[in-house]
């Protein structure tokens, strides 16, 4: 039988939050270095951008 050893970390939820926000019409996304980026015009162009984002700083991540 498996079993939580008293050691183990706690197990927790995890939520993602909307990442595209909307200001005055205009579209951003947010990023974990806690900025902004855009503006898009649509949201599709900055849900499309925010994918752009995370495989750019994928890719810089593992040629490190």
């Amino acid at each position: 039988m498996l079993g939580k050893r008293e050691l183990d970390p706690a197990e927790a939820v995890h939520f993602r939050a909307d990442r595209i926000s909307n200001v005055n019409g205009a579209f951003y996304f947010s990023t974990r270095e806690h900025t902004l980026e855009g503006p898009f015009p649509t949201r599709a162009a900055a849900e499309l951008e925010s994918q752009a984002y995370i495989a750019r700083s994928r890719r810089a991540t593992s040629a490190r």
